[in-house]
């Protein structure tokens, strides 16, 4: 509530672009947005037919525009007419399987499209901060058990990891060849990226995502499927992450300068835990169900351990994780349930959990 109250005081009456609004991670920062008493326009591809964004949709006033963040031309045209106070870029390609099946694409929209966002904001006269979302797995992972701080080497395994460490790459390219904090009179734009954890809460309807498949799973009284039992992930619920962007937007307009760089954001590094851990916490949540481990041959690489260090937000933007993991998965088991009662209201569901965070 003090957050929410520190963020009206940033967010309200002001005009913010949002990329990938209508997915995942788009539609909770849009409504999150408007209740904070902010003016949004989201820019992002339709959305897939069972989609939060369909579910709440109708209780928007957002302009939504539906549109390729590759089409530079319209991109542009719709962020320049906007002449937005804040941008935060969220549309992507974000599965990590279908980064295989569709590398060229996943490199397409997740280094080119973030380079063509940045393109238009150039052209932008005004003062705006630019908030870019990547992942944690823009690391160079060699599964050491190294928590990952903000200097470290970025990498890339799989065409996702690698497109998002790319994207970083370009940012800081722009941020250093057109939006340098010293120069930040002449230009007046304070670029920032934001990496965080693997993000869970109702809503995500995405294939090859554990809570999703759980969910399914549950919901259909079928067993759980699991690939990698083992995994170990910096598991968060979405507001978490929601709520380390608008501190950081927030921080960064207050001093443009100091705050135009990447920042983590997870859980505590002994919150993290195994898909297996999360899975039996989920299936007790829900009150039943039973899973199975399941191998698929010739599945494509996945890293086994991921960890966050997020020292940085700490100390910088004096931002902490809300809640531990636990309670993250029961939040968003709890939506998913209440989710299936007869007449239930999606968006007063995501609602009451931004207001209760």
């Amino acid at each position: 509530m003090v957050a929410n109250n520190i963020f009206k005081e940033h967010f309200r009456g002001k005009k913010v672009f949002l990329t990938g609004h209508t997915g995942f991670k788009g539609s909770w920062l849009t409504i999150w947005l408007e209740m904070l008493g902010a003016k949004v326009k989201g820019y992002a591809l339709k959305p897939d037919k069972i989609s939060l964004f369909n579910q709440i949709k109708n209780h928007l006033k957002c302009e939504s525009v539906i549109a390729d963040i590759r089409n530079i031309d319209r991109l542009r045209k719709e962020l320049i007419s906007f002449q937005p106070d804040f941008i935060f870029h969220l549309a992507a390609q974000a599965l990590v399987r279908e980064s295989y099946e569709l590398p060229v694409e996943t490199f397409e929209v997740n280094a080119i499209g973030t380079a063509n966002l940045l393109n238009a904001v150039r052209e932008l006269k005004k003062e705006c901060v630019v908030v870019l979302i990547t992942t944690d797995k823009v690391y160079k992972n060699s599964e050491t058990g190294k928590a990952f701080s903000e200097s470290d080497p970025l990498g890339g395994h799989d065409p996702y990891s690698a497109s998002k460490a790319a994207a970083e790459i370009v940012t800081e390219s722009f941020r250093l060849s057109f939006f340098h904090p010293s120069k930040f009179k002449e230009h007046k734009k304070s670029v920032a990226t934001a990496r965080a954890g693997n993000v869970i809460g109702g809503g995500d309807y995405a294939k090859d995502r554990i809570v999703p498949d759980i969910y399914r799973a549950l919901s259909e009284s079928k067993v759980i499927p699991v690939r990698k039992p083992k995994a170990v992930r910096p598991w968060q619920h979405v507001l978490e992450p929601l709520s380390g962007y608008l501190t950081l937007a927030a921080k960064m307009s207050d001093d443009p300068i100091k705050y135009s760089t990447a920042y983590n954001f997870g859980p505590e590094l002994e919150d993290n835990l195994t898909v297996e851990e999360l899975v039996k916490e989920a299936i007790s949540c829900w009150g039943s169900g039973t899973y199975k481990n399941v191998k698929t041959k010739n599945a494509p690489h996945e890293a086994g351990l991921l960890q966050l260090d997020i020292t940085k937000a700490k100390k910088e933007l004096k931002w902490k994780p809300g809640m531990d993991s636990s309670m993250a998965i029961e939040k968003a088991i709890r939506w998913y349930k209440e989710s299936l009662e007869k007449n239930s209201n999606k968006f007063e569901l995501c609602l009451m959990d931004i207001k209760t965070f």
